[in-house]
């Protein structure tokens, strides 16, 4: 599919990256903002659906997330501790050749630090650890997974959380329920170990199979959704969707300490003043 389907190169996506933020009022989550520049860009299903290399991660995301990660470096744009990117005053006003000023300066400055892939993107020098735990979810039986997914949600919060052993449940992997202050509701919900995309025909046969039997309902996935399912689950006269990507879950699985821990790392950063030694 890769060979026959054309994906805008990392540098390519700097410029709409760029503009979707600010088109986004400023700032958004990595999901918020790859989902904006697909939309903006109108990237195809085709598109959306290409891999970065054996997946979980699909080709677009990866590079729009190494397009942000370049564009901190150049000074246009910059992270919080949580998740959330924004465009620094330089991006907020930066024109297209402001933005190729930048990245020839910061090319100088980072060519010692950073070695270059074969296929020309540059690579991290260690593995994401949602990418990690990724390809551990995917490795995973499916009754395991759903297992997983159980537990997660009994650490959300779910009570009476069960996994469905029925022929002809419509895709449909387990129940529980959901109690918030006085009021309670059922969740089914569904449990996808992709690699690649999760598309709107899937999210509507998930809402078809809910039919007589909920209103509400979650899917989880590892990997991603495109636009249209994302569009498609909150569609107008239509029961609402609730979704869960792969980023998503690996964080959720992060915040109840499920086979992710967490450990602070304080790091000294020494810095040599030159002005100090000339006025000796």
């Amino acid at each position: 599919m890769a060979g026959s389907v054309t994906i805008p190169s990392v540098s390519e996506l700097y410029w709409p990256t760029v503009t979707t933020l600010r088109d986004i009022g400023g700032s958004g989550t990595k999901d918020e903002i790859v989902q904006a520049v697909i939309e903006r860009m109108a990237f195809t299903d085709a598109q959306q659906a290409v891999l970065q290399g054996d997946g979980p991660t699909t080709k677009l995301e990866y590079r729009l997330a190494w397009a942000l990660s370049h564009l901190k470096g150049m000074g246009l744009t910059t992270n919080s501790p949580q998740a959330v990117w924004s465009l620094t005053e330089r991006g907020r006003t930066a024109s297209q050749d402001d933005l190729r000023q930048a990245r020839s300066a910061w090319q100088r400055n980072a060519r010692r630090k950073k070695s270059q892939a074969p296929g020309g993107e540059e690579e991290s020098e260690e593995q994401d650890w949602r990418e990690e735990l990724k390809d551990l979810l995917i490795a995973m039986s499916p009754q395991a997974f759903e297992r997983l997914c159980q537990r997660l949600l009994r650490e959300a919060g779910f009570i009476n959380t069960q996994i469905t052993r029925y022929s002809g449940d419509g895709g449909i992997d387990g129940l529980g329920t959901y109690r918030v202050s006085l009021i309670s509701f059922s969740v089914y919900f569904q449990c996808k170990r992709y690699k690649g995309s999760v598309r709107a025909s899937e999210v509507r046969d998930f809402r078809g199979a809910l039919q007589g039997r909920g209103d509400k309902g979650l899917l989880i996935t590892t990997g991603t959704f495109t636009a249209e399912a994302l569009k498609e689950s909150t569609r107008d006269g239509a029961p609402p969707i609730d979704l869960v990507d792969g980023d998503r879950l690996c964080d959720l699985l992060k915040e109840y300490g499920l086979g992710v821990t967490r450990e602070l790392v304080q790091v000294e950063r020494v810095r040599v003043n030159p002005r100090f030694f000339e006025t000796i």
